[in-house]
C-alpha cells in the first residue's frame, strides 16, 4: 500500500506539472490534485484511528504509525485534514485568492526541505534497523511526503506570476 501511495503521490505531482506547464495553472485541476493528496492524507488519519481502536491484523501496529503521543497527533492531523479540506474545496470551485509569488516560492523551498528531510530520515532508519529494510517504520515518513507534495502543488499555484 506504501509504494500505491507513493505512485500516487508521483503521479499526482505530474499531473500538476503538467498543468503548469502550458501556462497558468487551473484552479480547479490544482484544487483536484490537493484534494486526491488531501483523501491520501485522510487515509493515513483512518488507518492509524482503525489501529488505535480495532486492531486490525492486515494493518501494522500502532508503533508504526507515529512518533509522537496520539493524544496530540490526531489534533493536528484533523486540523491539517480541515485546512486542506478547504483549500482543495476553494480551488475546485475557480477560486483563489490570487497570485503570490514570494508566498509560493517560499512554500516551494519548504516542500522541497520537508520532502529532502523524510528522504535523509528513510535512509538513517534503515541503516539503523537492516532488519526493518524497506517498509519497517515508514508510514510516518510516506505520508510527510504527501503532504510535502501538497505544500508544493499549492505553492507551485500560488507562485505563478
Amino acid at each position: 500500500m506504501l509504494v500505491g501511495v507513493l505512485v500516487a503521490t508521483a503521479a499526482l505531482l505530474a499531473v500538476f506539472v503538467r498543468s503548469a506547464a502550458g501556462g497558468d495553472p487551473d484552479p480547479q485541476v490544482v484544487g483536484a490534485v490537493l484534494a486526491a493528496l488531501t483523501i491520501l492524507f485522510a487515509l493515513r488519519v483512518a488507518g492509524q484511528l482503525l489501529v488505535r481502536t480495532r486492531g486490525p491484523r492486515f494493518l501494522p501496529p500502532t508503533e508504526e504509525w507515529n512518533l509522537m503521543p496520539y493524544r496530540f497527533l490526531l489534533p493536528i492531523q484533523i486540523t491539517f485534514l480541515v485546512a486542506m479540506t478547504l483549500v482543495s474545496v476553494d480551488l475546485l470551485r475557480g477560486s483563489s485568492a490570487g497570485a503570490a509569488p514570494a508566498l509560493g516560492r517560499a512554500a516551494i523551498v519548504f516542500a522541497a526541505v520537508y520532502a529532502a528531510a523524510m528522504v535523509v530520515r528513510y535512509a538513517v532508519r534503515m541503516s539503523r534497523r537492516p532488519g526493518e529494510r524497506w517498509f519497517g517504520g515508514t508510514i510516518p515518513i510516506v505520508f510527510h511526503l504527501v503532504l510535502a507534495a501538497f505544500v508544493f502543488v499549492l505553492g507551485g499555484f500560488y507562485a505563478w506570476d
